[in-house]
């Protein structure tokens, strides 16, 4: 069945990308016969399976859109599950019985129904007591099927996830560091949950069964207590010899993804354990911790439940491995909030397969409540063997205090009470860590463009002590021996973003100018105002709001936001400390103001231009403006796929403006 499900979904893959290519982007990928094959192929198997899986071209389903989830009680509630970290409670609860032990998927739970071999219903957990029917959602999970060879009441219980894979592959589509996801447990929760089906769609949601819940045959009337609930049913349930195991392998045969397990007994608990905690190091779905079930279905039911917790199963949680070393140092990390949190730097110890010398201790109360001291010897592990915290302080010499100074700014710190936790803060409103937005804009890509300094590291950098000011960024040649032993990085990283800030040196007055952040200045603006003053910096921050209203599209409210900001010595010192890092490069100006006036939208995909920012940068030389959507004000729209039904297209058709092509923009600058 798991080579047959493959088979499909290959199938599905690759005759979905051909009619992608030819619907969406005008080109043919494979023959027509070739595409005849593939589709008779696909069609052949769900036929003589009865599975047909979400996204199968065979059986499209239409995308919905919501006003609200509606909400519907459960049969039964869903509790959850009692946990332990030891592996001798697990053998223990296990005793002399065949136990099943599989992941404990770190998703969203859903319940699954099927009538007459349809889907048609997906229930979330919800509270436990009622769930959110998100039925249309689950109709484009990726591995779902849409209908199954069964053809009574199904249903199964298991956990909808997105795979570590795709949620980086889906982040690394994201340019701003602060737009993307958190966590692939956050994201698969939103996604499920959403009105829209269309977005759930994109974001790769698998589904895997971990229950199954109800197997009732049809058209039989005998009475027969229902597989995992203890309400009676109409019809007859399928006998599954009283084991889950069978019952897991009868919903693969329906075509599921089932989370995988091992029968075990209590003299193979350890091991089979061990074989878990080796394969999470690589394992691509998130996962954060075991659960261990009785394989005698009936011996588990007949135990029932407490208050909180059914009694036929319990969740194990990774015992976290510790190791003991010695505290170092303290250090302070300013962040973004104005907080100013502690940092312990020991020695160097092995922790679930890494070099660790660092770990948060949170907050001052974190630190007072642990009495740690400098030189104290201290047991550290890995919180759900990945976040580093210390466990334990054996000496308690309690000689740490808080700084008196931001370690970022030098301003005066002060300890505060937030919900009965202290806290210590950075009093100093232009303190460089609470400007998060300007350090990446500065080193955007529009601007100095260093490549490779995204928000979590320049954080980083900033709590080694190694930003204190823009101008900074063209020093990190100083920590290179720290930046490289941080984690996450490596020698070759280090050189890397070393080499790359480097290179930024050399740079135009434009990507200075809108480096700054000035309010109202764009990268438009700080062209205009870099050409009126012909790249001068003593003129452009000595400039007068008369002198700046004279050039064109800047008004009073903008002329006087950058006369303000030149006003303060501290912002002028930032820009005299960057132009002494810097290399200003003469821009070459070609005096063609061909395309001035003109009002130009670029989209799609470009062939004679490596973006569309080269096609943005030409036209702006030229004396013309690029904007992000079709207007009544806009002159063109270049989009090379002048047939596509896309948004961009209908507005320029709907409002009578030309749909121009690359070729067709070329020739008009060539004239």
């Amino acid at each position: 069945m798991a080579e047959l499900k493959e088979k499909m979904e290959n199938l599905i893959s690759r005759i979905n990308e051909a009619n992608r290519a030819y619907y969406q982007e005008a080109r043919e990928i494979m023959s027509n016969f070739e595409y005849d094959a593939l589709y008779d192929e696909l069609v052949k198997l769900e036929n003589e399976s009865g599975i047909v899986l979400a996204g199968s071209p065979t059986k499209k389903v239409g995308y919905e859109i919501v006003s609200e989830l509606p909400k519907e009680a459960h049969p039964q509630p869903r509790l959850s599950l009692a946990k332990t970290k030891s592996v001798d409670e697990l053998a223990s609860f296990v005793g002399d019985k065949e136990g099943v032990l599989s992941w404990k998927l770190d998703g969203l739970t859903i319940v699954l129904t099927y009538e007459n071999g349809e889907l048609v219903k997906a229930l979330t957990r919800g509270n436990g007591e009622i769930g959110e029917v998100v039925t249309a959602n689950a109709k484009t999970f990726v591995n779902v099927p849409l209908t199954i060879p069964f053809k009574g009441h199904f249903a199964v219980r298991g956990e909808a996830v997105i795979h570590y894979s795709d949620f980086e592959r889906m982040n690394a589509e994201i340019e701003d560091e602060e737009a993307k996801y958190k966590n692939p447990r956050n994201l698969c929760s939103g996604s499920v949950r959403q009105l829209n089906s269309e977005i759930t769609a994109k974001r790769s949601v698998r589904f895997y069964v971990y229950e199954l819940l109800e197997a009732i045959e049809q058209g039989n009337d005998e009475g027969q207590m229902s597989l995992f609930d203890t309400d009676n049913s109409e019809g007859k349930s399928v006998d599954f010899k009283n084991s889950r195991v069978n019952q897991l392998e009868f919903a693969r045969k329906q075509g599921f993804g089932v989370v995988e397990y091992k029968v075990v007994t209590k003299d193979t608990m350890v091991e089979t354990v061990a074989y878990f905690a080796e394969k999470i190091k690589t394992y691509d779905i998130p996962s954060d911790g075991l659960v261990l079930l009785y394989n005698d279905i009936a011996y588990g039911v007949s135990l029932g439940r407490t208050a909180k917790f059914p009694r036929h199963s319990i969740a194990f949680k990774w015992q976290d491995d510790t190791a003991k070393t010695v505290l170092r140092e303290i250090e302070w990390s300013a962040s973004r909030t104005g907080l100013i949190n502690p940092v312990a730097i020991f020695d160097p110890v092995e922790l679930e397969g890494t070099t660790v010398s660092r770990a948060s201790v949170h907050n001052v109360s974190v630190m007072e409540s642990l009495g740690l001291g400098i030189g104290d010897e201290i047991s550290v592990y890995k919180a759900n063997m990945i976040i580093p915290q210390i466990a334990e302080n054996f000496t308690k010499s309690g000689n740490c205090r808080p700084p008196q100074v931001c370690p970022v700014c030098g301003g005066k710190t002060q300890i505060i009470e937030e919900n009965d936790v202290k806290v210590l803060k950075c009093i100093n409103p232009d303190c460089l860590a609470k400007k998060m937005k300007s350090l990446a804009l500065f080193v955007s890509r529009d601007a100095m463009n260093i490549e490779g300094m995204s928000e979590a590291t320049i954080e980083k950098l900033m709590e080694i002590g190694a930003l204190h000011e823009l101008s900074d960024f063209f020093k990190l040649k100083d920590y290179e021996f720290v930046i490289a032993g941080l984690e996450g990085f490596g020698e070759k990283s280090a050189r890397n973003m070393i080499e790359a800030a480097e290179k930024a040196r050399h740079t135009s007055a434009v990507r200075i100018l809108y480096s700054l952040g000035i309010p109202g200045i764009g990268l438009a603006g700080a062209k205009l105002i870099c050409k009126a003053f012909e790249g001068d910096f003593d003129k452009i921050k000595n400039a007068t709001e008369e002198e700046l209203t004279k050039i064109d599209k800047i008004g009073p409210v903008l002329a006087g936001d950058f006369v303000k900001f030149f006003a303060k010595p501290a912002n002028v010192k930032t820009l005299d400390d960057i132009l002494s890092e810097v290399v200003i490069e003469k821009e070459e100006t070609s005096g063609d103001d061909s395309l001035s006036g003109k009002t130009f939208v670029i989209t799609g995909s470009v062939t004679h231009f490596a973006n569309r920012n080269e096609v943005k940068d030409l036209i702006e030389s030229k004396g013309g403006k690029v904007t992000g959507s079709v207007t009544k004000n806009t002159d063109y729209l270049i989009n090379n796929d002048i047939t596509s039904g896309s948004s961009k297209n209908k507005t320029a058709k709907e409002l009578g403006i030309p749909i121009i092509t690359e070729e067709d923009f070329l020739k008009m600058i060539r004239g």
